[in-house]
């Protein structure tokens, strides 16, 4: 934390800041994607379908997406960078990213994750290569987020050792599936497994779905999902199976085995549990879809500001050019809080992939509370992230006025495109619950019974302190916490203390209320589950948002800390500042309802915040230069333009002429 404005950076050391342990990766694809990658303003869905699969093909291998499949079978074991492959094609084109993202992340991750050997060997370097283009069959058209109840079947003959594979009704319809409608030969599908007569719960299969010239194999029907919105590039479709026979090796079997004769064995015995488990192999789609969002937000973002920078509006009296939207106030606002949440959330995700990657790389499996605990951060991240994308999206197209809205100015492109993201790989408001709920329960397995909520053992600091240890910069947040000095008021709201603990109380007393909400429901609807839940579910939500607001800045904090460079840390420190400030800003209602902040205090927090909004004016473009997409990769011909109107313009004041209007 810094007490002055913070003097010049330069980006390129701030850069290296934000790159993170995978700068390779990030310089590689910046060296290798071209204008060739860039999206074609006003094509046809099939001329963006065509371009895409086109694309995929010249990709950076080494360092592309595939570079989680394990080392000897097309990749080198590193997830890290896998996902930060992903972020460098959403700045790109998202289209493409989602493609890349299907048949690497998706199809070739669910192959790596839950097959085995045998599978790794047979398929993995044609996936790798794209020789073989597949999809990830899991969503149907009745069960999306609630991939447990999913209603395609699988059931095992002992006779012929084989799989009956099969679409009950219209409802159990695979949907929405990226490269089902042109391109995929082949499915990683997901089904209830059956055999000998009982169910197993949803195990995954290799399903040939088209043959060498493309036409859909017997009893498999394959439709186009239709026009989207966005991502015109990505064929989703839609695909049934009426009786199809399938091979028992192409079960993939890591977490369930079916021999011969029928009989099914599993290293997870608790059904619920082995389904979590193979869901949980599957957190890196997540993760991505987090990363790309917030690239995507870098880029739309890096637009504005340098179009700010550039346009002027408005004039002063005495003034001989009108004011930069920059110099605006209410610019600032727009821009600068976005601006700094985009820098907590890329922090944040960096931890995680960081984490990811870790526990990758590890020989031993991780355990069930690690596991968990990435699961909820992966869940909570990639919510605050696509939500923050979609918002900060639009905001920049307001920001460009009516140029905004040009397809040749990038943004609507963006918007478009980024939408969904709040949809799949897991519906935000589902994957908040799933925070919320890991939050309640702590160490307990499952939260059907809710029987917990009665007992005298099972109390609020229990579960708090379980919830406050899974902060990886935990002793260095505490000291900072611990040197908080006398009463809130007589702290600086700029206090790096008194911000983590204003962020942690508020999620502990939720935390609590919740609990207490909970316990009630519980005496008085001991047989309604569903209704004890129900009633509280705006409440859960609001605390599991405001978890991930105090993980957040913690990462960024860690982030501050671990700055070298003193004049890129104190930029960082107001930018810190910023969107600690910001948040509290936003929520203000609930600070000032629960006695967190007095009404002067209040106030005194929006005045800092007008205060850093000045400070950090003269380093916006610093900020956005740090991200380090290279101006190519903008695609956006408002900037070019306004800069050479700009300099026409400024050529005839100078020469005192006074009939150049601006347009």
């Amino acid at each position: 934390m810094t007490d002055h404005a913070p003097g010049p950076v330069d980006p390129t050391v701030l850069r290296q800041v934000l790159d993170g342990p995978w700068a390779e990766v990030r310089d590689a694809h910046r060296a290798h994607l071209d204008e060739r990658f860039l999206p074609v303003y006003g094509e046809s869905g099939d001329q963006a379908r065509e371009r895409i699969t086109r694309l995929l093909t010249e990709l950076p291998t080494e360092v592309g997406i595939a570079s989680a499949f394990p080392t000897g079978h097309g990749g080198r074991s590193d997830v890290g960078a896998s996902i930060v492959a992903s972020e460098m094609l959403a700045q790109v084109d998202l289209s493409l990213m989602v493609k890349a993202g299907v048949q690497w992340g998706l199809f070739g991750g669910a192959v790596v994750a839950l097959g085995t050997r045998r599978h790794h060997e047979a398929y993995l370097r044609d996936i790798a290569s794209v020789k073989l283009l597949g999809c990830f069959a899991m969503t149907e058209t009745g069960h999306g987020s609630d991939v447990q109840q999913l209603r395609t079947t699988c059931t095992y003959d002992p006779q012929t050792q084989t799989f009956d594979l099969h679409t009950p009704h219209e409802a159990a319809r695979k949907d929405y599936i990226g490269n089902a409608a042109r391109d995929g030969r082949m499915a990683v599908v997901f089904a209830q497994l059956i055999t000998g007569g009982q169910r197993h719960g949803v195990h995954a299969w290799l399903v040939p779905i088209r043959d060498e010239r493309g036409n859909p194999m017997p009893g498999v029907t394959i439709g186009d999902a239709g026009p989207k919105a966005g991502l015109a590039g990505v064929d989703n479709g839609r695909i049934t199976f009426d009786h199809v026979s399938v091979p028992r090796d192409m079960l993939l079997d890591r977490y369930g085995q079916v021999a011969a004769d029928g009989t099914y064995t599993s290293p997870i015995d608790n059904d619920s549990r082995r389904f979590f488990t193979m869901l949980g192999t599957l957190v890196r789609g997540r993760v991505s879809v987090g990363g790309a969002a917030s690239a995507a937000t870098r880029s739309a973002l890096t637009i504005a500001v340098r179009y700010g920078d550039l346009r002027r509006q408005f004039g002063t009296p005495g003034a001989e050019r009108e004011v930069l939207l920059n110099d605006y106030l209410a610019h600032q606002r727009k821009l600068l809080p976005a601006l700094a949440t985009t820098y907590a959330l890329h922090f944040a995700h960096t931890e995680l992939v960081t984490a990811l990657d870790q526990a990758h790389r590890d020989d031993s499996p991780l355990d069930e509370h690690r596991q968990r605990e990435l699961e909820s951060r992966a869940a909570g991240l990639k919510a605050a992230q696509t939500w923050h994308a979609t918002r900060t999206i639009q905001t920049c197209r307001e920001a460009c006025g009516g140029a905004g809205y040009l397809a040749e100015n990038r943004l609507p492109g963006l918007k478009a495109d980024i939408d969904v993201f709040t949809t799949f790989e897991g519906d935000n408001t589902v994957l908040l619950q799933m925070v919320a709920k890991g939050l309640l329960t702590g160490y307990r397995d499952a939260f059907g019974s809710l029987d917990g909520w009665g007992r005298a053992s099972f109390v609020a600091e229990q579960v708090r302190e379980m919830m406050i240890e899974r902060t990886a910069a935990r002793s260095l947040i505490q000291r900072l916490i611990s040197a908080v000095p006398g009463q809130d008021d007589e702290v600086a709201v700029t206090d790096r203390g008194w911000q983590l603990k204003v962020f942690e109380d508020r999620e502990k007393h939720l935390l609590d209320g919740a609990i207490r909400r909970l316990r009630n429901g519980a005496a008085t609807k001991k047989d309604r589950p569903f209704d004890i839940f129900n009633d509280v579910q705006d409440h859960v939500l609001t605390l599991a948002a405001a978890h991930v607001d105090r993980i957040t800045l913690e990462a960024f904090v860690a982030g501050v800390e671990a700055t070298t460079d003193p004049a890129a840390r104190a930029l960082l420190s107001r930018v810190c500042d910023l969107y600690a400030l910001s948040v509290i800003e936003t929520h203000k209602g609930w600070f000032l309802e629960h006695g967190r902040l007095t009404p002067a205090r209040s106030k005194a927090v929006t005045a800092v915040v007008n205060g850093l909004l000045k400070e950090l004016r003269p380093q916006m473009g610093t900020l956005v230069d740090a991200f380090g997409i290279p101006p190519a990769w903008l695609h956006s011909a408002i900037l070019r333009e306004e800069a050479d109107r700009q300099e026409t313009m400024a050529a005839h004041d100078a020469a005192g002429d006074p009939q150049v209007v601006p347009a």
